[in-house]
């Protein structure tokens, strides 16, 4: 368990302030309730640089999304069902998943304050840019959990960009990637099921096509066999999970970049093999 989680164990005091650490303490104010009143022995411990970075990056994720999913209007049976997907992929603990699942709520409350959360998660996390991508890249996994990219949500997305200090060219670039990705996804559940199915019946499913693969790393046809190689390595340093981890990734939400590097490196093992014939 990382240090994020024996905070929501219940083990240890909680100090990071502003609107995330209102959110965080609505969201499992309970647990260090029953924290206190079952380990007076242990200390209140002020969490460092590292821990506060944790901290803010989780309360933000999960709270932003909840806001993000009742952009549209209303939020959708899928929107949930992506939010629970995504803390399935992370293994939380049954604590964290309860204060996740907290925090998503405050985010659809009318008086959620988005920019105030959006300043103070930009402040905690510096310039550790491949932290505010991973950021917005599940943010945008959840937002086409419909299938489509609502125009209320996309405002919204610019929004959090420009609070978060990433461009409108960035954004796009992000979208492309994060489309390119889905679909890549989508055939390769696909292939898998058709490969698995007892029917001989079962509609031809694709396997992720040659153009997905180029466009997950952010590259066209093309371009070299060293623009591609650098294009991979740049998509791999900035999603290496060790790295992520590092900067202050909660160990526990480490899963979800380790599934991103495996579809970078699928994606490039393809425009690989295509290339040596």
């Amino acid at each position: 368990m990382g240090w994020l989680g024996k905070v929501f164990g219940g083990t240890f005091g909680l100090m990071l302030g502003g609107p995330l650490g209102a959110l965080l303490g609505a969201a499992i104010g309970h647990q260090f309730d029953r924290g206190v009143e079952g380990f007076e022995s242990f200390p209140r411990l002020e969490p460092g640089r590292h821990q506060r970075i944790q901290m803010a990056f989780f309360t933000a994720t999960f709270s932003v999304m909840g806001h993000l999913a009742k952009a549209d209007g209303r939020v959708t049976e899928a929107e949930i069902a992506i939010a629970r997907q995504i803390m399935d992929r992370m293994d939380l603990s049954s604590e964290m998943r309860e204060a996740a699942i907290r925090l998503f709520r405050e985010g659809k409350s009318p008086g959620f304050p988005l920019d105030e959360t959006l300043d103070q998660f930009r402040q905690e996390i510096g310039r550790r840019s491949s932290l505010v991508r991973l950021f917005l890249e599940i943010l945008l996994q959840a937002a086409y959990a419909d299938g489509t990219l609502h125009p209320n949500e996309e405002r919204l997305l610019l929004h959090i960009c420009n609070r978060v200090g990433f461009s409108r060219f960035e954004f796009q670039a992000l979208r492309a990637f994060m489309e390119a990705q889905l679909r890549f996804s989508q055939a390769q559940q696909q292939y898998r099921y058709q490969r698995q199915s007892r029917y001989q019946g079962t509609p031809g499913k694709r396997q992720p096509s040659l153009g997905d693969a180029y466009a997950v790393l952010g590259v066209t046809p093309k371009a070299t066999d060293a623009e591609i190689k650098k294009a991979y390595r740049r998509l791999m340093s900035q999603h290496h999970p060790d790295k992520l981890v590092a900067k202050g990734l909660p160990e526990e939400m480490v899963k979800i970049a380790t599934e991103k590097t495996q579809k970078i490196r699928q994606a490039y093992e393809i425009i690989q093999r295509h290339r040596k014939r």
